[in-house]
């Protein structure tokens, strides 16, 4: 059996005090050393996926999938030694992707391991459902694989019909299984800048899902916290999913 640390966070792209954002961004990825990363809006041209994984002790791997325009989308850190491959993406439309890799446990057990970011707009449930759908499709015909880990941005709460998609396809949310339910709150965090997302209301939009041999031991948020001296400036306007699994 194998204990792995999981996390996913929307890093809000080069948006709202960027660069205020970063040292945080860098301070809580480096104090939580994951051994797997999802993140979504990770503009590549700034490397910024590659700079959380510099100010870790860490090295990893890191594994992009763009959504929209090839320059901009998804990101998988994977820390070594663990080692992954089989590398696919999949197209959902609207701007949106989801990307997969294989990932091989010191036991030998295989892990594939994938991270998303559904579509947006709050009156568009439909159309995250019919992306959900898409993506367990594409989940379900993947190679053989002991469990499955899907994290990112799903836009959906646990009321939408994405959530309950993911809940029929056996899919289990790390931070319910290990809580007893979802936080209540991981959009928005409590940043604040003069161009910020203000379209919804606040509720628990990102997951991290377990289907197979997979079990969260623990669960909570990160990246939760403001500056020391400014509580309107937070690493994202998301809070983040970190869950211990333990897989086999």
């Amino acid at each position: 059996m194998t204990r792995l640390r999981v996390a996913t966070l929307n890093i809000l792209n080069l948006a709202d005090r960027w660069e205020e954002r970063l040292p945080l961004l860098l301070a809580d990825t480096a104090a939580l050393r994951p051994d797997l990363l999802g993140l979504q809006e990770v503009v590549y041209p700034m490397q910024q996926d590659r700079l959380l994984a510099a100010g870790t002790p860490d090295e990893y791997a890191i594994h992009r999938g763009w959504a929209g325009r090839p320059e901009y989308g998804n990101s998988l850190l994977v820390r070594l030694p663990l080692a992954a491959d089989g590398m696919e993406r999949l197209d959902l439309g609207h701007r949106r992707a989801a990307h997969r890799v294989t990932v091989t446990l010191p036991d030998g057990a295989r892990l594939l391991v994938a991270v998303t970011h559904l579509h947006h707009r709050v009156p568009d449930a439909a159309l995250r459902d019919e992306q959900t759908a898409a993506l367990v499709a594409w989940l379900d015909a993947a190679p053989a694989s002991d469990a499955q880990i899907v994290m990112g941005d799903f836009n959906a709460d646990p009321g939408e019909p994405a959530y309950g998609r993911m809940v029929g396809a056996a899919f289990r949310s790390a931070y319910a299984e290990a809580n007893g339910s979802e936080p209540d709150v991981t959009w928005p965090s409590g940043l604040q800048a003069p161009a910020m997302d203000t379209d919804g209301d606040p509720s628990c939009l990102d997951y991290v899902w377990l289907r197979g041999s997979a079990r969260a031991v623990h669960a909570r948020l990160w990246a939760d916290r403001p500056a020391a001296d400014d509580p309107t400036l937070y690493p994202s306007d998301h809070l983040g999913v970190v869950a211990t699994v333990e897989v086999g």
